[in-house]
């Protein structure tokens, strides 16, 4: 391994990284978050996102995991004090925290192959997370997320997402109208979801390139979303319940969507 630098107390570096857990400013202003987990922190690697830096505790014996990505990873190695890491990660037996940069707001990051989703002003950075890794794992080219919405970046999103979030293009996008554009330009159908929506999601074919729009988890599509719609649809449920979490419904949007081209 190459020669670590060493963060023993909490200074300036170490609060420069310390306000990236809460600051949202802070992360757009140095173009850097953070990342916690084995499986984040794997697939990181294994999709050549740029990592800045390694934070790992001082005087602990690594896992071979560890070890490996201290070793191959591309990043500058920084050993911290225990406690430090762990103020960091949010728990005393991390063993990394990767310093990663982040990507460009691009929609041309995004290739329409599969469905794309946007995601109408999420104020839950957890469901962010959530919708993401559906996203991954039903097909998704991309996630849009748009209007004044929680940060894609924040840790909550990051941890929800397991890794996800370095596999699917994810772009913040402010106006639903710059999305709406993009999307009529790559001939993307706009599919909105509300519970008055005119068709049942099995009724619709999904198989096509479409743009799946899900809103804010009390508040719904904006009314800006709601003009652009091509169609809205809904998901039929029962029970007591009226209505599915915003993530629950992206995931079974995603899944109809994934069931429809397997079955093509």
């Amino acid at each position: 391994m190459n020669r670590a630098t060493r963060v023993t107390t909490r200074n300036a570096r170490f609060q420069q990284w310390e306000a990236l857990l809460t600051n949202r400013t802070k992360r757009g202003k140095t173009g850097e978050f953070l990342v916690h987990g084995v499986r984040s922190i794997t697939v990181a690697a294994e999709q050549d996102w740029p990592i800045h830096h390694l934070l790992y505790a001082s005087g602990r014996r690594l896992s071979s995991w560890a070890e490996g990505m201290l070793r191959e990873t591309r990043a500058a190695r920084v050993e911290m004090a225990p406690d430090l890491l762990a103020a960091l990660a949010g728990k005393d037996d991390a063993e990394l925290v990767a310093v990663a940069e982040l990507p460009p707001d691009d929609l041309d990051r995004i290739r329409p192959g599969g469905p794309v989703i946007v995601f109408d002003r999420p104020s839950d950075p957890g469901n962010i997370g959530t919708v993401v890794r559906s996203a991954d794992a039903f097909g998704a080219s991309g996630v849009i997320v748009t209007g004044h919405a929680a940060d894609v970046y924040d840790p909550k999103a990051v941890r929800a997402s397991t890794g996800s979030l370095f596999a699917v293009p994810v772009v913040r996008a402010s106006s639903p109208g710059e999305v709406a554009s993009w999307a009529h330009a790559a001939n993307l159908a706009i599919i909105g979801t509300d519970e008055d929506g005119t068709l049942d999601i099995s009724q619709r074919d999904l198989r096509g390139p479409v743009l799946i729009v899900i809103g804010n988890e009390t508040r719904g599509m904006s009314a800006t979303w709601l003009a652009a719609c091509d169609e809205v649809v809904r998901i039929p449920i029962g029970g007591a319940a009226s209505s599915l979490n915003a993530a629950s419904a992206a995931t079974v949007l995603l899944y109809e969507a994934a069931r429809q081209r397997s079955e093509k």
